[in-house]
């Protein structure tokens, strides 16, 4: 599992007006929170983050905080970080403190792996669940859920009761949902098949005009 640093300042001042003040230093205000403890707010600066989560694991790596005090050594992960629409700016974000003994709940990115059968005969993957929930240690965090499509044919669907989690992981799952499937042109025939239709009423109605014409 990839981990990082990160230094940050602990804050007891709050409020839009002091976090627009802190943007306009560089930093980004932000809160801590996690199991047994208060919330704790705290600032960074932007380019800290940004190389911290730069890697594979992306929001899934460990930092560990530095600085604050109350703070030293915690391990948290990237849970939540808002962006100004325009600038792409860093507005607010939040971290959350995680035990590095007790399994937790991550979002991992699926990837297909291979050109399916049905691909082949002209069909389209369609990844319907681009992240699956995963429950395991924090310091083991898979980078993806792989899944080989080379055997789908058009028409086939994967569920996520079929997917084996990675060692020493489980994925949970209330309903047994569709993660990826293969699609044929099934549109596109149908819509031909109409046209043949419409082409014969049209014939058949120059057919009746042409001998109404007649008589």
């Amino acid at each position: 599992m990839s981990q990082a640093e990160l230094n940050v300042s602990q804050r007891e001042a709050t409020g839009k007006g002091v976090a627009r003040k802190l943007r306009a230093q560089g930093h980004v205000p932000a809160v801590v929170y996690g199991r047994g403890m208060e919330p704790c707010a705290i600032s960074f600066e932007a380019k800290e983050l940004r190389t911290a989560i730069s890697g594979e694991a992306g929001w899934n790596t460990l930092i560990a905080l530095r600085g604050a005090a109350t703070l030293e050594g915690k391990v948290v992960i990237l849970k939540d970080l808002v962006l100004h629409p325009l600038r792409k700016d860093m507005v607010c974000a939040d971290f959350h403190a995680i035990d590095l003994k007790k399994k937790g709940s991550f979002m991992i990115p699926v990837v297909a792996v291979g050109k399916s059968a049905g691909e082949k005969e002209g069909g389209t993957l369609q990844i319907i669940r681009h992240e699956l929930e995963v429950l395991c240690l924090p310091t083991a965090v898979p980078q993806s859920i792989e899944i080989d499509v080379t055997a789908l044919n058009i028409g086939d669907v994967i569920h996520v009761e079929e997917i084996a989690a990675p060692e020493g992981a489980e994925i949970p799952f209330d309903v047994n949902f569709t993660v990826l499937t293969v699609k044929g042109h099934k549109e596109e025939i149908e819509e031909g098949e109409e046209g043949e239709e419409v082409d014969g009423e049209v014939e058949g109605e120059v057919a009746e005009a042409a001998g109404a014409d007649e008589e």
